[in-house]
């Protein structure tokens, strides 16, 4: 059976205690039916991935004791995804899937044509955790705060390109771009921004062209939801930039 891996914010090294909270305690003691003396693996996001054994487990609280770290600490790609807030479902899946692929950071945009109002930090959070305690990944992405399209480029980071998902058909063929960047822009901290269902307005498209720092691509021939677009271009990154290239994980 395989080790059940729980994210901390506290944290590990050998020896330590950790108590976990209620969520987690039932998650181990009621759906998992773990007992005292049951290995768990830990991450936190900083101290690498370690092993531990449940020392006491009751309604409420878990109390673990971190034994050795089976696993250093990973460098995840310095990849945002700026993504249109989508239905709820939808988003949850953006939130998920795009940890497994390996973002660093989820930033919700709101734009002109980004149907939804509100977006839940918390829920966004909890999906990437959940996904990245399955996925094996030794870190969670940041969540950003919600802002606006025009308020997000404002305070751009001078040095971080952006991979631009134009539904339009104007962009450049992604492999094409991603394979003929200069090497200062392939080696640069990157975003993948992608639109609502609705598309960017054309103001939007505009304000995205007068940035030097935007590479606009197209994703094929075929119109893509939003949630199918976001992952098709972290995984086209990925492939040609990212940390795919000298992986044999499966």
């Amino acid at each position: 059976m395989r080790t059940v891996r729980l994210y901390t914010e506290n944290d590990l090294a050998a020896g330590l205690s950790v108590t976990l909270p209620s969520a987690q305690a039932h998650y181990l003691g009621h759906v998992m039916r773990l007992k005292a003396g049951a290995p768990v693996a830990l991450f936190n996001g900083r101290d690498g991935e370690w092993l531990a054994k449940i020392a006491s487990i009751r309604r409420g609280e878990a109390a673990v004791t971190v034994e050795s770290q089976t696993s250093p600490q990973d460098a995840a790609p310095d990849l945002w995804l700026l993504f249109a807030p989508v239905k709820r479902a939808r988003i949850d899946f953006i939130a998920a899937k795009a940890t497994e692929l390996g973002v660093s950071a989820l930033a919700p945009v709101f734009t002109d044509n980004t149907a939804v109002s509100r977006v839940n930090g918390e829920r966004l959070a909890a999906n990437a955790i959940e996904a990245a305690e399955q996925c094996g990944r030794n870190s969670v992405p940041t969540i950003q705060s919600t802002a606006s399209l025009t308020e997000r480029l404002t305070d751009w980071p001078t040095a971080r390109r952006i991979l631009l998902c134009d539904e339009t058909g104007a962009g450049v063929p992604v492999a094409d771009a991603l394979g003929g960047l200069p090497p200062d822009h392939a080696a640069a901290p990157w975003a993948i921004l992608c639109g609502p269902e609705g598309g960017f307005s054309r103001q939007e498209l505009d304000l995205l062209a007068e940035k030097p720092i935007v590479t606009r691509i197209s994703l094929g021939p075929r119109i893509l939801r939003a949630d199918t677009a976001a992952l098709a271009a972290i995984s086209c990154w990925q492939a040609v930039l990212g940390d795919w290239r000298n992986s044999s994980g499966g």
